[in-house]
């Protein structure tokens, strides 16, 4: 059975029409991933990406050792966004981002048993638990990523106060550089650094999508085949850091500012403040009563 919830979930995720959503759903039993297909072969949307909206709470930050060798992201979520805003809470957050960068946790697991630098003689365990009984709100640490060099330099960038944040390994690269490229990353969201870092099967899909958009359009196969060729480079304008257009100027790629400079991106990462997590709708008034309450 087709649910209206399930056609307002497709339609978030893929901006097309009610009515589109609802029979891309029908015409695949239900099944959400193949209606987006669907309709990206119909060509009623143009990517498959998930909703950008925010469904959790907490911050991303990063710590950057002084000598610019070793840098980390963190995520820490929490359940409303007052709690993202507490000093307590975020010199807690900054101080995880520098423990990984300290003590190198392989991870999350590994870092919750780790002993805090915050706090001698306590697992970050145990001070997670004590943040949560005195701040009133669960708090999760989702995910952290770690980035180190000997011959090149660490960067990174966040973006509304907490909300995103990106990191990235250069060689041959100054300060202003570097953070062109977080800022570049922030902005355009790439998922792989070139061509050859996308995998073989998500590449298949695509060309799988694309030719059924071509033969939809009335191409013969062969010719469909030749679109798809046509096509590809765009896929991975979109998708590949090295191939998107520089946000700064349009008229060249990043893999073009890079050759200018003699640099080379060696590895990046981009967090932003609860992808993916599903967050249950809460009205404002009682949010604010329940932080009275607290």
């Amino acid at each position: 059975m087709i649910t209206a919830t399930m056609v307002k979930d497709l339609r978030e995720r893929t901006g097309a029409g009610m009515m589109d959503c609802k029979k891309a759903l029908t015409e695949t039993n239900g099944d959400m991933e193949k209606a987006i297909e669907y309709l990206r072969e119909k060509g009623i949307t143009k990517a498959a990406k998930k909703s950008s909206r925010v469904a959790a709470e907490g911050l991303v930050l990063a710590y950057i050792s002084e000598n610019q060798k070793a840098g980390a992201l963190v995520e820490v979520n929490s359940e409303t966004d007052f709690v993202a805003k507490n000093d307590e809470f975020r010199k807690f957050v900054e101080t995880l981002a520098k423990q990984v960068v300290m003590n190198n946790p392989k991870d999350v697991e590994a870092l919750m048993e780790q002993e805090s630098i915050e706090e001698a003689g306590k697992k970050v365990s145990e001070v997670l638990i004590e943040k949560v009984a005195k701040i009133g709100e669960n708090m999760n640490i989702r995910r952290f990523v770690r980035f180190e060099t000997t011959d090149g330099i660490i960067s990174n960038y966040i973006h509304g106060d907490g909300k995103i944040a990106v990191l990235v390994n250069m060689k041959n690269a100054d300060n202003e550089l570097a953070k062109d490229i977080c800022m570049q990353i922030a902005a355009a969201k790439p998922e792989f650094l070139d061509e050859k870092s996308v995998p073989a099967e998500r590449l298949d899909k695509e060309m799988e999508i694309l030719k059924a958009q071509a033969m939809n359009e009335g191409k013969p196969e062969a010719i469909a085949e030749k679109i798809v060729q046509g096509r590809i480079g765009k896929f991975y304008s979109e998708i590949c850091l090295v191939d998107q257009e520089f946000v700064k100027n349009p008229d060249m790629k990043v893999s073009d500012l890079l050759k200018t400079k003699n640099a080379e991106i060696i590895e990046f990462a981009r967090f932003e403040k609860g992808e993916g997590i599903e967050k249950k709708e809460e009205n404002f008034a009682e949010e604010v009563m329940k932080q009275v309450n607290n």
